[in-house]
């Protein structure tokens, strides 16, 4: 069972904890971690790119001109793709691109790159996180307190103070615990738990 030091805001250690093997404390799997990765990152995809086809274009229904006696070469609609404002031939159309993954898939995979965030020594957690006013410099001093610039910080519920100091600092991201995600943490240097927001991880992965 994996055990880490719980700090407060200025970084000094209030005690320990055990972690939840079920959720910190996964053998890594990149390739699983990486094909539900694929599956949620090809579903953000839109795939609404399109051109238009013979049956699609305007226009048509007429002959452009007499078939014989013009010197041109014969045609036969006006949508045919070498005309202009024709068609579009073997143009891109519309595309699902979604990739089913069932909630379990999903949890482990959220769970492994947790326990990687153990492992590779960037998971903090935090007593609480906590400011008297919105102050973006402040929220940055506690950033630099617990040794990073910036990161992913999760808390177990909505701090507006918190929320609104640390929305213009570069490359940090503050979240709700059931807002995680595996891209951000897969993105992150620096993963900042609150203490109660591991309580709640916990229950709801486990």
């Amino acid at each position: 069972m994996a055990q880490i030091t719980i700090v407060d805001q200025s970084n000094k250690a209030v005690g320990k904890r055990e972690l939840n093997p079920a959720v910190f404390g996964l053998d890594t799997d990149a390739g699983y971690v990486h094909r539900v990765y694929s599956a949620l990152a090809s579903a953000q995809r839109a795939g609404t790119r399109n051109t238009k086809g013979r049956s699609e274009v305007s226009g048509g229904g007429k002959k452009p001109f007499k078939q014989k006696g013009t010197g041109r070469a014969r045609q036969g609609t006006t949508r045919a793709t070498q005309m202009r404002h024709g068609a579009i031939a073997h143009g891109p159309t519309p595309t699902d691109y979604t990739t089913r993954v069932n909630r379990k898939e999903r949890r482990k995979a959220l769970c492994i790159a947790l326990s990687d965030c153990v492992r590779e020594g960037k998971l903090t957690v935090v007593n609480k996180l906590e400011l008297k006013d919105i102050k973006t410099r402040a929220f940055a001093d506690v950033l630099s307190s617990l040794e990073t610039a910036s990161g992913l910080i999760v808390l177990a519920e909505a701090n507006r103070e918190v929320e609104m100091s640390g929305r213009n600092i570069p490359n940090t991201k503050i979240v709700l615990d059931g807002q995680v995600n595996l891209h951000d943490l897969l993105k992150s240097k620096k993963v900042i738990l609150t203490e109660a927001a591991v309580d709640k991880l916990e229950e709801r992965l486990a």
